[in-house]
């Protein structure tokens, strides 16, 4: 089991990049969340296996067809042992 946190920029929001994104993921098998953040990125949490988690990350990248992604951070963090795929709420700055 692998984790991945990715924070996407671009053009993201407004382009259906969240529910793509938990459609993928559940096609995969990939657990985590989902959600805007104020300043107009996507941020993400991908787990589960090598392969699912890699494939999410890949798709990140390109994003749904609207989307137009100009930088995808990933950083590697500890498994939670997540289970589904959730779309969070945007925080509050």
């Amino acid at each position: 089991m692998v984790r991945k946190h990715v924070i996407v920029t671009g053009q993201v929001q407004g382009v259906f990049f969240r529910d793509a994104c938990r459609h993928n993921a559940l096609g995969y098998g990939v657990s985590g969340w989902v959600r805007n953040l104020p300043d107009g990125e996507v941020e993400a949490v991908f787990e589960g296996t090598e392969d699912g988690v890699r494939r999410m990350v890949d798709w990140a990248h390109e994003g749904p067809p609207a989307a137009d992604v100009t930088t995808v951070e990933v950083r590697d963090e500890e498994p939670e042992r997540l289970s589904g795929f959730e779309i969070l709420p945007t925080p509050h700055r």
